[in-house]
Formats: C-alpha cells, sequence, structure tokens
C-alpha cells in the first residue's frame, strides 16, 4: 500500500480513516480490516481496561484470517468524571459531550496493541493524554458541529481537524496518541519485531 514492504505481512485491525493516515506515515506496506469486535465497557471497567482490552481484542480477532502476520489494534476512550465518553454517533450527543466538557479537562486513554499471529505474543501500551476544553459557547458548539461532524470521534473534538479551536492545551508523551494511534510505541513494538521502519 505504502512505499516498502514488510515481512511478515502487517494489518491494522481498523476502517479508522485517522489511523489508517497515521499508520501510513511509517511508509510501510500494509492491510486494513475491520475486527468486528464490540466495543460496549464492561461494568466497572477503568478507560485504561476498556481501551486495552478492546486494541487487544482487535488485533486478534484478525488472526484466525492472517496467520503469519503483526496486527495492530488500537482504541480509545474519554473519560470525563470518571465517567467514559464513547463516539457520540449524532449531532445531539455530541452537542452534549461538547457541553458537558466545557472549560474541563477530558482524559484519553488510548491503547494499541501488535499481535503477532505466528507466535501468539501480543505487546501492548496505552498512552494517556489530558485535554483542556475552552469555555466555547452553545453558538460556538453549533458551528463546530455543523462544520466537522464529529460523531464518529470519542469526546466529539477532533484535533487533527477543526476541533483544535475548542481546544486550549493538550498534554501527553506522544502527539500522534490524541488521533487514535501512539506510534512512538507502535514503532518500538514493531522494531521489537524486527520490522525495518528506516
Amino acid at each position: 500500500m505504502e512505499k516498502q514492504t514488510t515481512s511478515p505481512q502487517l494489518v491494522l485491525a481498523s476502517t479508522s480513516r485517522y489511523r489508517k493516515d497515521l499508520l501510513a506515515r511509517l511508509g510501510l506496506a500494509f492491510d486494513c480490516a475491520a475486527p468486528g469486535v464490540d466495543e460496549t465497557p464492561q461494568p466497572g471497567e477503568t478507560a485504561s481496561a476498556t481501551s486495552l482490552r478492546l486494541a487487544i481484542a482487535k488485533a486478534e480477532a484478525l488472526a484466525p484470517r492472517f496467520p503469519g502476520a503483526l496486527l495492530i489494534g488500537s482504541d480509545q476512550v474519554a473519560l470525563l468524571d470518571g465517567t467514559q465518553l464513547g463516539k457520540p454517533g449524532s449531532h445531539e450527543q455530541a452537542a452534549a459531550q461538547l457541553t458537558a466538557m466545557r472549560g474541563r479537562d477530558i482524559v484519553f486513554h488510548t491503547a494499541v496493541a501488535l499481535h503477532n499471529s505466528s507466535t501468539g505474543q501480543t505487546r501492548r501500551h496505552i498512552d494517556i493524554t489530558t485535554v483542556t476544553m475552552r469555555d466555547y459557547s452553545d453558538a460556538e458548539i453549533e458551528a463546530y458541529l455543523r462544520r466537522e461532524q464529529p460523531y464518529d470521534c470519542a469526546g466529539s473534538a477532533k484535533v487533527e481537524g477543526l476541533g483544535s479551536v475548542m481546544i486550549t492545551a493538550i498534554a501527553n508523551r506522544d502527539p500522534s496518541a490524541i488521533i487514535g494511534l501512539p506510534l512512538l510505541a507502535l514503532c518500538e513494538m514493531l522494531r521489537a519485531e524486527g520490522v525495518a521502519l528506516l
């Protein structure tokens, strides 16, 4: 798909265009496949536990379809006052999320897993990002939602797009994590599996 071919095959367990674009930055050949994993949080599960469980489940779900491949799974959970914020799915839900987040800190838990379907080993990592939202107006929420339509984005604020105008600060170790795939950790995992990145 991109510049060079890796061996073994590299597969992104996602149909997200954001994750696909992030992985493409590495210049490696890869395929994409939908993992078909139920993303419902389990009762009493922490945000970190949810994101890590789902990242692993997505990667491992593809093992029967891609024997001998390196499978990448990732998941992100936004947390506000102990409540997990999922993908809003609708204008009304997105408006409700952004209203609740106004002037607040939101903590994003972004997990990545790399499953080697030959060895059965799964490497894993979680990145934590704190995002401080502006004290924006109701009119700004409506204008933002009409233009961006971020209904497939946990927390409704796409930092890779117009969501930047809703945010005052982002604190994390890896800038790619907030978009949905922690590339710094993934690079370490790929190198550990013998993938040449340069």
